[in-house]
């Protein structure tokens, strides 16, 4: 992982990642032909845009920090699943699956600045967004047992 030299750095990177994860989502919204598709990828990146703004607001000093809501069950079904391309043509279940990994990655990722940071409204507002990610993790794992495991 990257060595911050400040919480403006630290923050920099978040709000990098985040964008990164909305332009992802939104540049599969565009490739797709599926319009179900589509709008599962738009409701993803909408989602990564308020984390997004959420950060902004704290760097600018407008939010102080977000508060941690309840911990999120893990029910490590991206654990087991083998990763998949991310392609325009791909299936619901290939997409579920790269939705599921993405957020895996970026609650680690929250978790790895939480435990960088001394601050404790910064370690709060990490904490909260990890909890945001494994949240969303969720509902991709509980999408794919409903919709992909029990049709099989």
């Amino acid at each position: 992982m990257t060595t911050f030299k400040s919480v403006e750095e630290i923050l920099d990177f978040a709000i990098k990642s985040e964008e990164e994860a909305e332009a992802f989502y939104t540049g599969l919204a565009a490739k797709t032909e599926s319009k179900g598709m589509k709008e599962a990828f738009l409701s993803f990146a909408k989602e990564e845009a308020g984390h997004k703004a959420k950060l902004v607001a704290i760097k600018e000093g407008k939010l102080d920090k977000l508060l941690p809501s309840f911990r999120i069950v893990d029910l490590k079904l991206a654990d087991y699943l083998v990763d998949v391309e991310a392609t325009p043509t791909m299936s619901y279940q290939d997409a579920l699956i790269v939705a599921m990994k993405r957020e895996k990655a970026s609650y680690k990722l929250y978790k790895d600045l939480e435990a960088k940071v001394e601050d404790a409204d910064l370690k709060s507002t990490f904490e909260a967004l990890a909890n945001e990610e494994a949240k969303h993790k969720m509902r991709f794992e509980v999408e794919y047992d409903e919709k992909v495991l029990a049709e099989n």
